[in-house]
């Protein structure tokens, strides 16, 4: 398998997530600001900002040549799944999908995916400049 293949397809990930947070920032701003409650609407924003900024990581991770190739897939793992579970959660939620009460537990599960990709990007990051 070529080697540029995975972080190609963790690229191509990443640019479609920031596409998707776009329009659904823009759905939001529209078709749901005289739909949804001030708060939920916050809610529905707080998904899009999380998404879109753990989608800049995601490209600048995957560009970083400090990290082996096996990190930066891990640490693509982490985001990736917590950006889904975090914020489609809350899209989930907010835009009538599925019930709060039956999948409350994906956002925080999210959140600490998250949270564990940057701890995990810390900790790669200084174990390299211990390295070198």
């Amino acid at each position: 398998m070529n080697s540029n293949l995975k972080p190609l397809k963790n690229l191509i990930f990443a640019s479609i997530l920031g596409l998707v947070s776009v329009a659904m920032g823009a759905f939001g701003a529209h078709a749901l600001k005289d739909i949804l409650e001030p708060e939920a609407l916050r809610s529905y924003e707080t998904g899009v900002r999380y998404m879109m900024v753990h989608a800049l990581v995601l490209l600048f991770l995957n560009n970083s040549s400090l990290l082996e190739q096996k990190t930066r897939n891990t640490l693509s793992y982490l985001f990736i799944t917590g950006i889904l579970f975090f914020s489609g959660s809350i899209f989930a939620i907010q835009l009538k999908l599925a019930d709060a009460s039956s999948i409350w537990f994906i956002t925080p599960l999210g959140g600490l995916l998250l949270i564990s990709g940057w701890f995990g990007m810390a900790l790669a990051f200084i174990r390299k400049s211990r390295a070198d």
